[in-house]
């Protein structure tokens, strides 16, 4: 039988792949981040589909959604919003940024100044935003999606590493399959799919699953797996910077959240074998005479995920 929240993510996986093709994976881990109420970073060329991904599941969600174009003039208040003089009432009147909705897509994070990065760590972080001296609470849910593309960095600003560590997951659509291409170019012959996308879900349920994704189990066995794999990750020679708690944290969370969506109230070693390169890769400082063998830290995650047993002591 399913559960409240396969009954929940299941429709809107299935109503957003009416827009985003052949993408069901990536489409499961955005699910798995909301669930965590956690922040997810995309890393892709453009073009595929990172934005239509975002409105899709908003939208499917019936909760608000906010796109933030990132350039290098970007101010902090463009992002939290100012306070405007009233010439009636005398006052100052506050006018909302595009940081107060449900699901804010940043577009090209990294090329805004670190300034300006600097004031979505706030939001992504405590869940509210201070402007003019003034904090304000954010809508509930609220997700960052950012994305940023791996190939063209000439007038970015590299992401720091704290605001790296904010982010719930990293993942990548990547190119479609020629199959779900070809379904890709049916479906937009006439009008965008996105444009009849209609609400399937309450938003404002995801407050009451997150209560429940918290409530599968993890054995014993599997929290000290989890906590193997992060630690080696600070001690390994090809890493000038392992994961930190919120590394492990991230991990024990996601492979909840993984479970639940996959109908199961327990958590497998499947799943942490699954999020391990998602939630800790972007994490990772490579030594830079390490990236100069070619080293990178997905293929060292992999190394350690096969050199860490996992302890489920003794049986009775």
């Amino acid at each position: 039988m399913s559960t409240p929240i396969t009954e929940y993510t299941d429709r809107v996986i299935q109503n957003v792949e009416t827009v985003i093709v052949g993408k069901r994976p990536q489409i499961e881990l955005l699910m798995v981040a909301m669930l965590c109420q956690g922040h997810v970073l995309i890393e892709d060329v453009p073009g595929t589909g990172k934005t239509m991904l975002a409105r899709a599941t908003a939208a499917s969600m019936g909760v608000s959604f906010g796109r933030l174009q990132c350039t290098p003039d970007l101010l902090p208040n463009d992002i939290t919003g100012v306070s405007v003089f009233n010439q009636k009432t005398n006052t100052f009147d506050f006018r909302p940024g595009p940081v107060f909705v449900n699901v804010l897509l940043t577009d090209e994070i990294n090329r805004a100044t670190p300034r300006t990065q600097a004031a979505l760590l706030e939001a992504m972080q405590e869940r509210q935003a201070t402007a003019d001296g003034v904090t304000r609470p954010l809508p509930a849910p609220f997700l960052v999606m950012a994305t940023q593309n791996p190939i063209e960095y000439e007038g970015t600003f590299p992401l720091p590493e704290a605001q790296l560590d904010r982010f719930l997951i990293r993942l990548s659509l990547g190119y479609p399959e020629a199959e779900d291409e070809v379904r890709m170019l049916h479906k937009l012959r006439k009008q965008h799919p996105i444009e009849t996308v209609e609400q399937v879900v309450d938003g404002t349920d995801l407050l009451h699953l997150h209560d429940a994704v918290t409530d599968v189990h993890v054995d014993e066995s599997l929290e000290r797996y989890i906590l193997a794999i992060v630690r080696a990750t600070r001690s390994h020679p090809d890493l000038a910077l392992g994961a930190s708690p919120r590394g492990s944290l991230a991990l024990y969370k996601t492979a909840q959240a993984l479970s639940a969506l996959r109908d199961r109230d327990y958590v497998i070693p499947d799943d942490i074998k699954t999020l391990v390169p998602l939630t800790l890769a972007h994490r990772l400082i490579v030594k830079p005479e390490s990236q100069l063998r070619g080293r990178t830290a997905e293929a060292i995650l992999e190394e350690i995920l096969e050199g860490t047993e996992l302890d489920i002591g003794e049986l009775g």
